[in-house]
């Protein structure tokens, strides 16, 4: 004999954990999406240290290489020639000797696409749900 106090539990413990579990998933496919676009970002910037340590190449041949490279690696914004850093005066070293050397570095502003607006509904900080930016760099000796 059932009590009829248990009716309506099986639907009030789904209305408790079908919330967790969708933020749960929801999380695993933003930070899944975060990591994506941080690797085509470093293969963007090594694509972009290939061209630079060049003989004869320039700075928005340099420019050009890594948001095309972006472009092609669907990154969701449209890239921007401020992200790029480009610095030749780094040196390498190799058995003790120094070898001149170019550092590309890629400052890609990253946002989430659901936990940023559920972050700032949650919590009203300046700071929290607002896009991070991406840093990475390549440094290669010059030929």
């Amino acid at each position: 004999m059932r009590l009829k106090g248990e009716r309506g539990s099986a639907l009030l413990e789904v209305a408790l954990t079908l919330p967790l579990v969708l933020f749960v998933s929801v999380g695993i496919f933003e930070f899944g999406r975060a990591y994506q676009v941080f690797q085509v970002c470093t293969n963007a910037t090594r694509e972009g240290a290939r061209i630079a340590v060049l003989p004869g190449s320039t700075d928005s041949d340099v420019t050009t290489r890594v948001t095309d490279y972006l472009k092609a690696g669907q990154v969701t914004q449209t890239p921007s020639a401020s992200w790029v850093v480009i610095d030749h005066t780094k040196t390498v070293s190799i058995g003790g000797a120094t070898a001149p050397a170019t550092q590309v570095t890629l400052n890609y502003p990253f946002s989430f696409i659901v936990l940023n607006p559920i972050a700032k509904m949650v919590v009203s900080s300046t700071s929290l749900g607002n896009a991070f930016t991406m840093s990475t760099s390549a440094l290669m000796r010059n030929e």
